[in-house]
């Protein structure tokens, strides 16, 4: 008798799990984290502009937070495309 967990015994036709397929046809698990990186690049430019209308001085970290914050609202629209897979090659 085992009180110990033991692995699964998954042999060569054991399904193999893809989270990558599994989030390319879930739309609301892409909206949710797409959204999601949308939000928190509003959140980042909020911050640095609201130590530019309080009058401080354009810093290159201000700078750096702008971008930063363009790169994250960015990735979010890509996630939601989703266009990885949809161009189609010329020939």
């Amino acid at each position: 008798m085992s009180t110990g967990l033991e692995p699964p015994t998954g042999g060569a036709d054991a399904p193999v799990s893809k989270p990558s397929q599994m989030f390319k046809s879930c739309w609301s698990c892409r909206l949710i984290s797409g959204g999601g990186l949308i939000l928190s690049g509003a959140y980042v430019f909020h911050a640095a502009r609201k130590v530019m209308r309080q009058g401080g001085p354009t810093s290159m970290g201000t700078v750096a937070q702008i971008t930063f914050a363009a790169s994250l609202a960015a990735w979010g629209i890509v996630v939601i495309t989703d266009p990885v897979g949809k161009a189609q090659r010329k020939t």
